[in-house]
C-alpha cells in the first residue's frame, strides 16, 4: 500500500484531553453489577463483596469516572431502596429490563466501589418516574454536611462525611420513546430544569448533564436538543450523546470507517450548542457528554432485552472481536480529536453486559476492546493536536470515504503521543510521522493490538487471541518516524521532541 503522511504541528491544538474522557458507566442492568462487579459467593470476593479480579482488570483502564445507576434502569429506579440496613431493603422488579432486583447494592456501596477504584462517582437521577424533589434529595444525601434529614441519613448509615459527587446527569434517553417516562421535548425541558433548580440550590458547585439526542436515526435528532438548551438555559453545563454501533452486514471496511459518521455526531450536536448560544445571546454554552459508546449489536434480540423476572439475568452480553477493538479505538481517535468540545465519554459498560470484561464463576476474560482502551488510556495527558493524514483512501458503503490510516495525537509537553490505526484488511501500511515545528528526536515505546483476522476474539478457552503487544518497528530519521503497521491494528506510539 502507497505511504501515509501523519503530519503535525505543537501550534494547532485541539484543546486539552479531559481525563474525564476515559470514564465507564456501570448499570443495574444483567450481570453488570451482580456477579459482575459485586459477587460476595465468589473466592475472589473481598471483605466487601466486591470481586478482587474483576477489580485489578479494571484497574488497568485507569477510568477516571463511573456513571451509575443507569442506562434505561434508571427511569424507574428509587434512590431511597438502595440505602439503610441491606435486610430492610425492598426487592423490586425493573421494568426497563424485566429483571428482579434486590437492592443489595445502593448509593453508599456505590461510593465505597469508587473509593476502592479512585473513580468520581456520577450519578443520573430519575426523571422518568421520578421527581425534581426525589432527585433534589439525593444531592442532599449526598453532598450535605449532617443537620438536614437526607445528610442525617447518610450519617446514620455509617457516612458522616459528604461524598461531594460533582457530575449529575438530568435522566436518560428521555427522548427515546422505549424509555420509561418518555415525554416530548418541551415536557422534558421543564422537568429537568425544574430539578437542575433545586439540585444546584442545594449544591451549587454540582455541574449537571442534560439529556440530549440519543440517536442519529431518531426524527427528532438534534431538534430535541435545541428545544432542551434553550428552555434550560446557563443550567446545562453539558449535553449527553450516545452511541452504539455495529457491523450487521458483515461489511468491515464500512464498519470500521464508522468514526466518520461519530465525527459528524460531535460536531452536529457542538453545532446546536453554539447556535443556542449564540439565539439566547448566552455567555455560557453546554459542552458535550458521550456518556454511552460502544460496540454493540449482536446481543440486540429480544431475548437478550428481556431478564423475564429473573435476577441477574444474562442479558447484553456482546463477544468482541479484533474489528470491534478497532472501532473502539475509531472512537477514541474521534474523541481527542474533538477535545475542544467533548469533555466526558462513558464506555458503556464495564463487566459482563457490553463490557471488556467478562465472568464466568470464578474465571475472568479480557476482551478484545479492552486493550485500545487501556493502550491509549495511559497516554491520555496532555493537549490534543490536529492531525492531517494524507494517503490512500477507500469508499464506505454507508459511512463515505476514509483514508485507511485512521488518527490522532496529544502532545504532553516534551513527549508525543501518536495513536493510529491500519483499516486495510491484508496490507501493512507504510506510516511517516513529522512534527511541523519540532524534531522527534527519540522513540520511547509503543504498544500494537492486532490479531490473525477481523473476526478473531479471545474466549474462556482461548483467551490470548487477542492482547496488545510491545512494538519497536519504528525508525527515526531526520527529525521523523516511520513505522510500518500490520494490517488490521491500531498501535499507540510515544516519541521525545526537541
Amino acid at each position: 500500500m502507497e505511504q501515509s503522511h501523519i503530519a503535525l504541528h505543537t501550534a494547532f491544538r485541539v484543546g486539552p484531553v479531559d481525563p474525564r474522557l476515559f470514564g465507564g458507566f456501570l448499570e443495574h442492568l444483567g450481570r453488570a453489577v451482580y456477579e459482575g462487579v459485586y459477587d460476595p459467593g465468589s473466592a475472589h470476593a473481598d471483605e466487601d463483596g466486591f470481586r478482587r479480579d474483576v477489580l485489578d482488570a479494571l484497574r488497568r483502564l485507569r477510568m477516571t469516572g463511573m456513571r451509575y445507576p443507569g442506562g434505561n434502569f434508571v427511569s424507574g429506579y428509587h434512590w431511597l431502596d438502595g440505602v439503610g440496613p441491606r435486610a430492610q431493603r425492598p426487592t423490586v422488579r425493573d421494568l426497563a429490563w424485566q429483571s428482579i432486583e434486590p437492592n443489595q447494592i445502593g448509593t453508599d456501596e456505590f461510593m465505597t466501589l469508587c473509593h476502592k477504584m479512585g473513580w468520581w462517582p456520577m450519578i443520573t437521577v430519575n426523571l422518568g418516574t421520578g421527581t425534581p424533589e426525589e432527585a433534589r434529595n439525593w444531592v442532599e444525601y449526598c453532598n450535605s454536611p449532617v443537620g438536614t434529614r437526607y445528610a442525617d441519613m447518610r450519617a446514620a448509615n455509617g457516612h458522616p462525611d459528604p461524598y461531594g459527587v460533582r457530575l449529575w446527569f438530568l435522566g436518560n434517553e428521555m427522548d427515546g420513546p422505549w424509555q420509561i417516562g418518555h415525554v416530548p421535548a418541551e415536557h422534558y425541558a421543564i422537568r429537568a430544569q425544574q430539578a437542575a433548580k433545586i439540585m444546584k440550590d442545594t449544591d451549587d458547585s454540582i455541574e449537571l448533564v442534560v439529556s440530549g439526542s440519543c440517536n442519529p436515526e431518531l426524527p427528532t435528532y438534534l431538534e430535541w436538543d435545541r428545544q432542551v438548551l434553550e428552555y434550560i438555559g446557563s443550567y446545562a453545563d453539558y449535553i449527553s450523546l450516545h452511541r452504539y454501533v455495529g457491523n450487521e452486514v458483515g461489511d468491515t471496511l464500512d464498519f470500521l470507517a464508522v468514526t466518520n459518521s461519530v465525527d459528524r455526531q460531535i460536531e452536529a450536536v457542538d453545532a446546536v450548542c453554539r447556535f443556542v448560544q449564540g439565539k439566547t445571546r448566552n455567555h455560557k454554552r453546554a459542552y458535550l457528554c458521550f456518556d454511552e459508546w460502544n460496540v454493540w449489536y449482536r446481543a440486540r434480540t429480544p431475548k437478550d432485552l428481556d431478564g423475564k423476572g429473573q435476577f441477574a439475568p444474562h442479558l447484553l452480553e456482546e463477544v468482541y472481536n479484533l474489528e470491534d477493538a478497532l472501532v473502539v479505538a475509531g472512537f477514541l481517535n474521534s474523541f481527542i480529536r474533538h477535545a475542544d468540545v467533548l469533555k466526558i465519554a462513558n464506555l458503556a459498560q464495564i463487566v459482563n453486559v457490553i463490557a471488556p470484561v467478562m465472568t464466568c464463576g470464578d474465571q475472568l476474560l479480557i476482551q478484545s476492546i479492552f486493550y485500545p482502551f487501556e493502550m491509549y488510556s495511559k497516554r491520555r495527558e496532555g493537549v490534543s493536536l490536529w492531525p492531517v493524514v494524507n494517503g490512500p483512501v477507500y469508499e464506505g458503503k454507508t459511512n463515505g470515504r476514509a483514508t485507511f490510516v485512521d488518527a490522532s495525537a496529544i502532545l504532553n509537553r516534551n513527549r508525543l503521543h501518536v495513536f493510529a490505526i491500519n483499516r486495510h484488511l491484508d496490507e501493512a501500511a507504510v506510516v511517516e510521522i513529522s512534527v511541523g515545528d519540532r524534531d522527534l528526536i527519540d522513540f520511547e515505546e509503543a504498544e500494537l493490538l492486532t490479531g490473525p483476522h477481523a473476526q478473531a476474539a479471545n474466549s474462556f478457552e482461548s483467551p490470548d487471541v487477542i492482547r496488545s503487544q510491545p512494538f519497536a518497528e519504528v525508525r527515526l530519521n531526520c527529525g521523523k518516524a516511520t513505522a510500518e503497521l500490520p494490517p488490521l491494528s491500531v498501535t499507540a506510539m510515544t516519541f521525545a521532541l526537541a
